[in-house]
């Protein structure tokens, strides 16, 4: 959707109510599903995921999948209108435990809602610092109109675009770190050809990964927590952290493989999240080889 008809989308359920939003968007998603090119990356990525299956069931979670996605637009409408985000966490403690230290790295995924889980990380401790790293597309009405509602939630946010950043972008990153916040990074996207990326394991294939989020572990000595937010009902989720990832290096030598360990150990993550959420796998384009 486009921004404008996006916005008209929302005046119109305002004014008939959210059942109007739901409707039309798994309309919309429907004729996404008949006529996107995307389509067959998806059927692609789900026939490496479940290979003993026909043709028809990888068609079938192709279709869930388009459907699903719309949940995303759905609960940010509804959060935006009054209603309360309900969500529950697992291993909220192990974040606890390091911030106003040293900081810490969110790697998100596009498996699940990361939107929604960036909000309620801002509500839970309002004086949380966040800074949210998030490429950016052209001529891209929806996603303009998602970065402007997440920061008037308090989300600091910078934008990657795909003709390159600046490197105080980067610079700005490690200081919040250092002053004890979080910045939010993509891990399963890489947004530039010319982009430092790693290669690892994945369903059986090769996936390229963003090298970022594990330079800035290095160099600031903050770790990294995979954090993956699943919907549970209607505006509703569960939050998990995994265990903390650190990389430090005593010498230039083990560098690389301290680097290429951790972005493996993130791949190993998602893989085991996907296969328990395969339908809340939001990544369109091709993600392996």
């Amino acid at each position: 959707m486009k921004g404008f008809w996006y916005v008209l989308l929302e005046t119109m359920t305002r004014i008939f109510g959210s059942w109007l939003f739901a409707v039309v968007s798994k309309c919309i998603a429907t004729g996404y599903f008949f006529f996107s090119k995307n389509r067959k990356e998806s059927h692609r990525f789900y026939h490496r995921l479940y290979p003993h299956k026909n043709c028809l069931y990888h068609n079938l979670c192709t279709f869930q999948q388009y459907q699903n996605f719309t949940t995303i637009h759905y609960d940010r409408f509804l959060a935006n209108h009054g209603m309360e985000t309900t969500f529950q966490s697992v291993g909220w403690e192990k974040l606890d435990s390091v911030l106003h230290e040293k900081g810490a790295i969110l790697l998100m995924s596009h498996l699940g809602n990361w939107e929604i889980a960036a909000r309620l990380l801002k509500q839970q401790k309002d004086e949380m610092k966040l800074l949210l790293y998030m490429g950016v597309k052209e001529k891209e009405g929806v996603e303009n109109i998602q970065k402007e509602q997440l920061q008037e939630s308090g989300v600091d946010i910078i934008g990657a675009p795909q003709g390159g950043g600046s490197p105080f972008d980067a610079v700005a990153g490690i200081r919040m770190l250092q002053e004890g916040g979080l910045i939010s990074m993509t891990g399963d996207v890489v947004w530039r050809g010319d982009q430092r990326s790693l290669t690892v394991d994945f369903l059986g294939g090769k996936a390229e990964l963003p090298e970022a989020p594990y330079i800035f572990a290095l160099v600031s000595g903050a770790p990294i927590f995979c954090f993956f937010s699943f919907r549970t009902g209607k505006n509703s989720y569960q939050f998990s952290l995994a265990d903390p990832i650190y990389i430090h290096c005593t010498n230039r030598a083990e560098r690389r493989q301290k680097i290429q360990n951790a972005a493996q150990q993130y791949a190993n993550l998602l893989e085991e999240q996907l296969r328990a959420h395969p339908l809340e796998w939001y990544h369109f384009d091709r993600f392996v080889e």
